[in-house]
């Protein structure tokens, strides 16, 4: 069809029948394109489309024409070639936008078309007939075209024209909601204020109800595939929460279908997003006082109309609204000035019903799994509320409830738990989900450092019943609930450590007690602390109360020491983890100001018969390495100015700051653990510290001289800063700083000084050392040579008979020059060699012994094992028996 000749028909004016003439055209149109427009032609038709809208408004017989060309567009695009989707895309993308222009249309078919026309986008139907050489463009096409033709935009904002139009209102919402299923369009219906808009008018009088449930799904749609924090923000105003607020009350009070309680909730999911921006107005609107009403009217008996008659039964969606509320408590305690309306509805009361023990053969209105995950949401609502009303939690006996709640949980009833919500993860069959969140509670009061609290806690036996619980948990350890109990056993920790912290008589009663569970912790597996189940954090706990539970009581860290912790803390140490040294070493400081302390320390062995000095000193040189501190190969001070100069202080510039912030330098000292090494070897005398090599010799030097480096540093830094300020200090004062860089500077010499005496003293030592095992290896070389040469004089005495004689002859003569000259007289001369023996080995003295007779011994193979006999008593000396007969009372036996 030559569509040409169509749109030049529709712009000529003044002739009779031109209109019969236009309207024929357009049937023609419609009736050539039946199975769909080509993409080639999309352009010139949506023109002719655009010419036909423009005549409606004085020539309403156009409507019809505008009607059944934009039915059309629902078809699917036709294509000849492959190339046409991107060829002709530009002119397809505009010719898709137009139809959100045509909303401005004021006629309610056309508009409905339009609707249906985009919905049919997402529903394409195959073309009647195939028309040959065409085929059907792909289905994502249209939807493609109509997020970069902006249609999404144009349809949000043909919304403001439609405030009285139910049905149109309706299908516009249809339309946006599939065009709202893509990131793109939702994009767009944003920068269009869609969010706002329709949720100021989800109150609207809409008898079939769909209304509601079109624009909450599309709300939903914009918050999943858009920007949220925008999204809130749109939604953030009294409008919206009013419309809001009045929907939430018409479904709670009055919904009772299975959809109407399933839109309520979703409700309520959004209104919960919105609250977590602090400046919508929740309270304003009135909505945060109807919400904590309705979540805590079934617990705490209201006579507020709105609730009169309302029930709850225990459907999965009043089900999952009561775990909704309980979620929206949590972020409105967050804004202080709900805290009023938190007191007013008994927020805290109505939790702490769930804070019990299930009672037997008594009814509930929720089955026994539900019931069980509502009191664990209630118990980890507490835990976020509670802290904000210590009046309420105390007036309550929050305490004493929670103490109570735990007596329950350690005890060995029979109780069989479902485990199946997220807060009873690992608690299937047991109480240790119920005891990991009423920890959680007590910790977070605990860490409130209220001291009514912590007195009242402490008062009601909270820490003798802790380190109970913390027993129990190890005789109730297996591998399966291992991550829950490592998780309870550390909350345990740290409550203990929060009660006994500034509390003398708390570290008392922590006791023996207190100090045997650190110790079970402490002889963990180190190859635990890789495992990622929580054996880090419990470390950590441990740790946490060595520090507030036992320093500072005398009694528990002697018997601390007694039982070896001293020689665990240095296990840790040596393991050589970063995150731990800290805490260990600034431990390790505090311990050693008890005297019996430096014997522990001096007294531990680790690897290689390594000392705890060597171990600190060690830890020093591995710190600097890190630091990017200056040192020689020997371990030398480079910079006898900047002995102690990191790398980072040597990047950063010295900038004149006021007189209450730390210079770097200062904060220095907290960022690393070269302060807690200097004072742990101070503390035990840097004197006649053991196990040391030459190495750690020239470190200490360092270590022994840390302060007056790090005082000399700072007083650099405050001369630095007086040159940057230009100010000029008096004459005194000039000397003073001249006199204190230069003391600083002179005992940066001395250090390399003994340092470098320390270094040629080992390599002279190692000289001597080299020169003692060659001497060595020289002596047993001569030895063997030695013995050698022996060798092969006896190998020629025993086989050359003229040798051995010889050597004989040597030998005599040898012994007679060493006797004396002169005989004294009346002497007995006694040889002391066998006359005519032919051997050169030395003969001893020769004795003459007359032997026993051997009648008297019993002759050689006479029986000798008397210990296994009871020998008959003989008269004279013992004889061979051919038997013997053992009696209680020997008997006299004639002598032989």
């Amino acid at each position: 069809m030559d569509l040409n000749r169509v749109i030049k028909l529709f712009e000529e004016t003044g002739k009779d029948d031109l209109e019969e003439r236009q309207l024929k055209s357009v049937k023609k149109l419609v009736q050539c394109y039946q199975n769909g427009f080509p993409l080639r032609d999309l352009a010139q038709i949506f023109k002719i489309l655009n010419l036909c809208t423009e005549k409606i408004k004085t020539q309403p017989h156009f409507i019809e024409p505008a009607y059944n060309i934009i039915k059309l567009c629902g078809l699917p695009f036709l294509k000849k070639k492959a190339s046409d989707e991107i060829t002709y895309a530009e002119d397809t993308a505009n010719s898709v936008g137009l139809l959100g222009d045509l909303m401005k249309i004021p006629n309610s078919e056309l508009r409905i078309q339009i609707c249906k026309c985009i919905i049919d986008f997402y529903h394409a139907e195959p073309p009647k007939k195939h028309i040959t050489g065409y085929q059907q463009a792909s289905s994502s096409y249209k939807i493609k075209m109509a997020e970069v033709g902006g249609l999404a935009k144009t349809m949000v904002q043909s919304l403001e024209l439609l405030e009285n139009q139910l049905v149109e209102k309706l299908w516009v919402l249809k339309a946006l909601q599939h065009l709202s299923t893509s990131e793109v369009n939702c994009t767009l219906m944003v920068k269009a204020q869609a969010a706002s808009g329709i949720c100021a008018h989800l109150n609207d009088p809409d008898p079939s109800g769909q209304l509601l449930f079109r624009s909450s799904e599309i709300l939903w749609n914009l918050l999943e595939k858009s920007s949220k924090e925008e999204i809130i923000q749109q939604l953030s105003n009294l409008k919206c929460l009013l419309a809001l607020k009045e929907v939430f009350k018409n479904l709670f009070i009055r919904g009772v279908s299975h959809y109407d309680r399933q839109l309520r909730n979703d409700i309520l999911v959004i209104t919960t997003i919105i609250s977590q921006n602090p400046g919508a107005p929740m309270i304003e609107s009135g909505f945060t006082r109807d919400l904590i009403l309705f979540a805590t009217f079934n617990e705490v008996k209201s006579q507020n109309p709105l609730v009169k008659g309302v029930k709850v039964s225990n459907s999965y969606e009043d089900f999952e609204l009561k775990k909704l509320l309980f979620n929206i408590i949590v972020i409105l305690c967050k804004d202080l000035s709900t805290i009023q309306l938190l007191i007013d509805g008994k927020i805290i009361l109505a939790l702490f019903t769930y804070v019990k023990k299930p009672e037997k053969h008594k009814i509930l209105e929720w089955s026994a799994a539900q019931y069980e995950e509502l009191q664990l949401h209630a118990i980890a609502t507490l835990s976020s509320v509670a802290p904000f009303l210590i009046d309420e939690y105390m007036f309550y006996t929050g305490n004493a409830r929670v103490l109570e709640f735990l007596t329950w949980c350690d005890n060995e009833d029979s109780f069989f738990s479902h485990g199946n919500s997220f807060h009873g993860a690992g608690g299937r069959g047991n109480k240790f989900a119920q005891m990991r969140y009423s920890l959680r509670l007590l910790r977070a009061m605990v860490y409130l450092e209220n001291d009514t609290i912590n007195k009242d806690l402490c008062e009601k036996g909270a820490i003798q019943q802790l380190i109970g619980i913390f027993k129990n948990t190890i005789s109730k350890y297996n591998d399966k609930e291992e991550a829950i109990l490592l998780e309870i056993q550390s909350d345990i920790l740290l409550i203990l450590s929060g009660l006994c912290e500034y509390h003398i008589p708390g570290k008392e009663i922590f006791g023996t007690g207190g100090v045997d569970i650190i110790l079970h912790v402490m002889k963990t597996d180190p190859k635990k602390l890789q495992s990622g189940l929580g054996y880090n954090i419990l470390l950590y706990s441990t740790l946490d109360s060595i520090w507030c539970c036992i320093l500072g009581c005398y009694p528990s860290e002697d018997y601390f020491l007694e039982k070896e912790g001293i020689f665990l803390l240095l296990d840790l140490l040596a393991l050589n983890q970063k995150k731990f040294c800290s805490l260990i070493l600034g431990i390790m400081v505090e311990f050693c100001d008890n005297p019996k302390t430096a014997a522990h320390v001096n007294a531990w062995r680790g690897k290689k018969d390594q000392t705890a000095a060597s171990l600190l000193i060690k830890l020093w040189r591995k710190e600097e390495k890190e630091l990017g501190v200056k040192r020689d190969k020997y371990g030398k001070i480079v910079d006898t100015k900047k002995p102690l100069f990191t790398s980072f202080q040597e990047e950063q510039k010295i900038i004149p700051l006021p007189a209450n912030c730390p210079t770097v330098a200062v904060m220095d000292v907290a960022e690393n653990i070269r302060a807690k090494i200097y004072a742990v070897l101070g503390k035990l005398d840097f004197e006649n510290l053991p196990g040391l090599s030459a190495e750690d010799f020239v470190t200490l030097c360092i270590i022994h001289r840390y302060l007056d480096f790090k005082i000399g540093e700072i007083w650099n830094e405050i001369y630095e800063e007086i040159k940057l300020e230009k100010l000029r200090p008096v004459t005194t004062d000039k000397k003073i700083l001249e006199s204190i860089t230069a003391a600083s500077e002179n005992i940066g010499k001395m250090v390399v000084s003994l340092q470098s005496e320390m270094i040629e003293s080992q390599a002279r030592q190692d000289v001597q050392n080299e020169q003692k095992v060659y001497a060595k290896i020289q002596a047993t070389h001569k030895q063997r040579e030695l013995a050698n040469k022996s060798w092969e004089n006896f190998l020629a005495r025993t086989s050359n008979a003229k040798t051995l004689k010889k050597t004989k002859r040597l030998q005599e003569k040898a012994i007679e020059s060493s006797r004396y000259g002169e005989r004294p007289q009346n002497a007995t001369f006694h040889r002391t060699d066998i006359k005519g023996l032919n051997a050169t080995v030395p003969s001893g003295g020769v004795v003459t012994v007359e032997s026993t007779p051997a009648r008297l011994v019993g002759g050689p193979l006479a029986d000798t094992d008397i210990a296994l006999k009871k020998l008959p008593i003989r008269g004279g000396a013992l004889q061979r028996v051919k038997a013997v007969k053992t009696v209680d009372e020997p008997k006299k036996s004639e002598p032989t």
